[in-house]
């Protein structure tokens, strides 16, 4: 936003959400939810699954060829903002790379994304890369004071801190421990407890599952878990991140690069595939085997 009221001034600020319908190849009918002032337009083109290659060019293209009204006094190209590039199909990243040569004269892109790796290479090239770092815990403390101060609460400054620090400075995560806070207990005190998000509790309880046995019934039960957690719409990657930090806590040096291993070779097979539960499940099992021939050996060498 402080890049758009560089180049726009204060008109940016108007923004107005609109729902626009969107008619593949194939006939079906896609409705997606955009962001807009009369100069940008923000969208999310991964919401629309695998015809996210169709929403991004159906997009630029109206964008594009549509001039702005007053050239003398505004730039000369409207912009759009794309947010979670990194989750796009492959597909959609290359028709992405071939509308942003073809209307450049016209359009200027700002693509946002938490990780360029899963980008492709080319559409890296033809980008200036800025990189944001996340908020310090400072800044979240001083959006939540205000924020609550706006609705009227009263925090205090410890507990902002503690929010902070256990949000790992995630600022959307921390304003919803917050408000998770005010339902819990109001007026706040300082050393209240901060409550955490079930998926996470549930994810810890799952991973000292995986850790007390190793068996294929173990390995059954702990597919269901992975199953309830992606059927409420917790990302994979999250889980795989997750799970991994809380498995190493059970490990020692030799096994943690081991894991480690695993665990990037099961995610990286997971950007590729589409069935996220196999490569969970198969991370799970590496696991279980590493785990179980790990703490046979160490017996074998106590009775020797």
């Amino acid at each position: 936003m402080c890049i758009l009221r560089e180049l726009y001034g204060v008109g940016v600020e108007k923004l107005r959400i609109e729902h626009q319908t969107i008619t593949t190849p194939s006939k079906k009918k896609i409705e997606i939810s955009t962001i807009a002032s009369n100069y940008h337009l923000e969208v999310n083109p991964s919401d629309a699954g695998n015809s996210d290659r169709v929403v991004i060019q159906e997009m630029l293209k109206t964008v594009a060829q549509s001039q702005q009204l007053e050239t003398n006094s505004q730039r000369d190209f409207k912009v759009v903002l794309l947010t979670e590039v990194d989750k796009l199909t492959k597909d959609a990243q290359h028709a992405l790379r071939r509308t942003m040569e073809k209307y450049m004269s016209t359009c200027r892109l700002i693509l946002c994304c938490n990780s360029t790796s899963k980008v492709i290479p080319p559409i890296r090239s033809r980008c200036l890369a800025v990189r944001v770092p996340a908020p310090s815990i400072e800044d979240i403390c001083h959006v939540l004071s205000t924020v609550c101060k706006k609705e009227g609460l009263t925090l205090p400054s410890q507990l902002a801190r503690r929010l902070a620090e256990k949000s790992c400075r995630n600022l959307r995560k921390a304003l919803l421990m917050c408000e998770a806070c005010r339902v819990q207990q109001y007026p706040f005190t300082a050393d209240q407890e901060v409550p955490e998000t079930d998926w996470e509790v549930y994810l810890r309880e799952t991973a000292s599952a995986v850790v007390s046995q190793q068996t294929p019934q173990r390995l059954l039960e702990v597919r269901g878990r992975l199953y309830e957690l992606l059927t409420h719409c917790i990302p994979p990657e999250i889980i795989m991140k997750g799970l991994l930090s809380e498995l190493l806590h059970n490990c020692d040096g030799q096994l943690k690069g081991e894991v480690a291993q695993v665990a990037a070779h099961c995610e990286h097979r997971l950007q590729l595939g589409s069935k996220a539960i196999y490569h969970l499940e198969a991370f799970v099992a590496k696991f279980m085997a590493l785990y179980k021939k790990f703490m046979e050996d160490g017996l074998e060498g106590m009775m020797f």
